[in-house]
Order: C-alpha cells, then sequence, then structure tokens
C-alpha cells in the first residue's frame, strides 16, 4: 500500500506518548503497528489509548487513534471516514454462515478508515485493503475520534431502519437485524 503519508511523532498528547513509549517514532511505524493488532472490541472506546493494554482494537478504534495522532501533530489533511458498505460473503467470508442463516445477501456496515486525498487508508488487520470494501461502499461521512461510538451507532442504525423500510421480502425488526449484525462482528473477531 503506497500510503504517502509519514511523519515523526512529536511527545503532544497521549497518543502521541503511548506511540512514543512503544518506541514507534513515525507515522508509517504506528500504522504498521495498528495493522498487526489483533480484532476485537476495547473495553473503553471513549479512551483511544486502551488498544494498547488490550492489544487490540476494531476498525473504529485502530483508525481513530491514527486519526488523533496525527490530529495531536499538526496533520490535518487525514480524514477519519465512516463508510456504509454492503458487507457480504465475498468481501467478508467469515461471517457467510451468519447471512445464509438469516437470508441475507448483505447488510450494511459501517466501517471506519482513514483518506488522505483521495486514497483509502484501512488498518482494520493484517490483510485488509480497501479493495476489500470500496466497490460495495454506499455513501461515506467524515468524523472525529470522539464519534467512533454513540455517533457512529446513531447513524448506522438509522441508515439500517431506512433500508429495512425498503426491504419488502425482509421480515426483521431493526433490534433483530442489529443482533445479526453485532453476530457478524463476533464472527470477525474468530481466528
Amino acid at each position: 500500500m503506497n500510503d504517502n503519508i509519514d511523519f515523526h511523532i512529536k511527545p503532544v498528547g497521549p497518543v502521541s506518548r503511548k506511540f512514543l513509549d512503544h518506541n514507534i517514532l513515525t507515522f508509517m511505524e504506528a500504522t504498521e503497528f495498528i495493522r498487526q493488532l489483533s480484532y476485537g472490541r476495547n473495553k473503553n472506546k471513549l479512551d483511544l489509548t486502551t488498544i494498547f493494554a488490550d492489544n487490540c482494537g476494531t476498525c473504529s478504534t485502530k483508525h481513530a487513534v491514527l486519526k488523533q495522532l496525527a490530529k495531536e501533530n499538526n496533520v490535518d489533511n487525514l480524514k477519519l471516514v465512516t463508510g456504509l458498505f454492503r458487507m457480504n460473503a465475498s468481501n467478508t467470508p467469515k461471517i457467510a454462515a451468519t447471512l445464509a442463516q438469516h437470508n441475507l445477501d448483505y447488510i450494511p456496515e459501517a466501517h471506519n478508515y482513514l483518506k488522505y486525498g483521495s486514497q483509502i487508508l484501512d488498518y482494520t488487520n493484517k490483510t485488509s485493503t480497501p479493495a476489500d470494501f470500496e466497490n460495495e461502499l454506499i455513501e461515506e461521512s467524515e468524523i472525529q475520534p470522539e464519534q467512533i461510538s454513540d455517533f457512529k451507532v446513531k447513524y448506522h442504525k438509522q441508515y439500517l431502519a431506512n433500508w429495512l423500510a425498503k426491504q419488502k421480502t425482509l421480515h426483521l425488526t431493526l433490534d433483530e437485524l442489529w443482533k445479526i449484525r453485532e453476530q457478524c462482528i463476533v464472527d470477525l473477531s474468530t481466528n
């Protein structure tokens, strides 16, 4: 992946200091560290440094911590984005059984990633690339690191409610669809 963005980390904020404490000196080193972390939910999404203690992260916490790192170091041209995409068995094989069990071809999923200019940067896991979802993107919205929790969930649920209303053959409530989505996230956490 040709990211074309790098800078030396200065001890200018809590996230920057955490990376420096781990002997991670540049943004590119930070992205590689984040990419290598296991995929898993963090105990406290509001404290972005929790990824260091938890030794894992989701697309939300991993990309939010990198955005915050850039912000602390006055790098303003890196954006944190929530994109809604059609998560299906092709682009996310680990959820195939859950989708099949509920007769779903796909489920609209909110995914966080970074954008540098028009380039999508995805550090969710060791093998993730924008090609995993960019052809299935429905819409994008720029957010700030503090919006990865409540805002993202509300945005995602509102989209799902509107989507469900248009699905004449699906007889699911929003709560039922959200539970299916949650099972998909659990599926992604397994090796």
